[in-house]
């Protein structure tokens, strides 16, 4: 008899620390239900064990060949991830709208939280959309690192700002001595 569980988890480690991949079983091939990132204060081991306390350890080849791919961007590569086995549903209709456009930010360009608002219609939401990309339950898949404040400072990231940094670095995003975006090139 096979025992199958809500949510399984992949970690594996990256140049950032050990990441996680939470993903379930859905008929024919699993979907992400969470990407874990390690930050300055937490290792991704103890955010799963606290944010996905039954998760069980498992793997799949689609789960390990999206490690690979996650691992290969975080080296540099130009990868571009799709959204078709992310598990969106779990998230509201505001911050899909969010994840979706934010998606579409290509490598090497930023948004800004208000650019967002504007585009989605709600031209004072700038605060309602970092909250939607604080709680992205996919970065690096849907990359939120992309997003920052509309001064050029870095504004908020699940992995920390050494993170966000050392990611818009490796996409050619330049910085300024105060830590901003120098010349930003807004999407």
């Amino acid at each position: 008899m096979r025992i199958i569980h809500d949510t399984l988890h992949l970690l594996f480690p990256t140049p950032f620390g050990r990441m996680a991949l939470v993903w379930m079983e859905t008929g024919d091939a699993p979907a992400v239900c969470r990407v874990v990132l390690p930050n300055e204060r937490r290792e991704a081991e103890r955010i799963l064990l606290e944010g996905f306390p039954r998760s069980v350890p498992g793997t799949h080849g689609d789960m390990e060949a999206l490690a690979l791919e996650i691992n290969r961007f975080l080296h540099g590569e130009d990868i571009s991830f799709g959204m078709d086995r992310l598990r969106l549903e779990r998230c509201s209709p505001f911050q899909q709208q969010v994840l979706r456009f934010e998606h579409g930010v290509p490598r090497g360009r930023v948004t800004s939280y208000r650019r967002i608002a504007q585009e989605l219609g709600k031209p004072r939401g700038a605060r309602a959309v970092g909250g939607a990309l604080a709680g992205n339950p996919f970065p690096i898949l849907v990359p939120c690192h992309r997003a920052i404040r509309s001064d050029g400072s870095l504004g908020g990231f699940q992995g920390g700002p050494t993170m966000k940094r050392a990611l818009l670095t490796l996409e050619g995003i330049a910085f300024a001595p105060n830590g901003k975006v120098l010349i930003p090139r807004f999407y």
